[in-house]
């Protein structure tokens, strides 16, 4: 059983989650080159306009169009600003479970928007797709990460010893690959009334519409 997502745009106090578009090419190249982006994601390196291009215009409506999930920036609804992106992938339309993944950008950290808009994806994802369950794998030594699950009321499951690859900085200044723990953390639908309430200040309630 296969499907896929609708084209949307999601809505809270703060952000607005929509497709990406080619506006979007450099903002999402300079962000891909943030040091903490390189270090906790699989994203090449450097990251130029022709990567953020391809992803743009193709990797990421091909993961909508071949079922695996969606892939949304995240903006400022005020400025229109790309604050990062958020993406739903390994999606299983029969057990009703994807993962998400998120980046955001280096000046926009410490505002609380990947909270804000990974809880407006999983609001979004039980209540409007029937979902059943949301993943969220974070490298063990990723605290941001973990804090974002915590804060959207993920439980943690348990660790995947040795099973990804980050990449570190060396002396000379150049990249290297490092192993790493990986950490799983799981939402169900009745863990989101805690994260609702703890969120609700910061506008973590979401509105939907269909992405024309």
């Amino acid at each position: 059983m296969t499907s896929t997502f609708p084209n949307i745009s999601i809505s809270t106090e703060r952000l607005v989650l929509r497709p990406l578009d080619e506006d979007d090419v450099p903002a999402l190249a300079e962000m891909m080159n943030d040091e903490q982006v390189v270090a906790w994601t699989t994203v090449p390196h450097p990251y130029g306009a022709a990567d953020a291009h391809e992803w743009i215009t193709r990797l990421a409506p091909d993961e909508r169009t071949g079922g695996r999930g969606i892939v949304l920036a995240v903006t400022e609804f005020l400025t229109q600003r790309l604050v990062g992106i958020v993406h739903l992938r390994n999606t299983d339309w029969r057990v009703r479970s994807s993962e998400i993944a998120y980046v955001v950008a280096p000046w926009a950290r410490g505002e609380g928007y990947a909270s804000e808009a990974a809880l407006a994806m999983a609001q979004w994802l039980f209540h409007d797709q029937k979902f059943e369950r949301l993943e969220l794998r974070t490298a063990a030594d990723n605290t941001a990460s973990q804090q974002v699950a915590q804060k959207i009321g993920c439980i943690s499951e348990g660790v995947l010893r040795n099973a990804w690859i980050a990449r570190t900085r060396t002396e000379d200044g150049t990249w290297t690959d490092v192993r790493t723990d990986v950490i799983v953390w799981s939402l169900l639908p009745e863990d989101l009334a805690g994260a609702g309430e703890h969120l609700a200040d910061g506008g973590g309630f979401p509105s939907y519409s269909d992405w024309n």
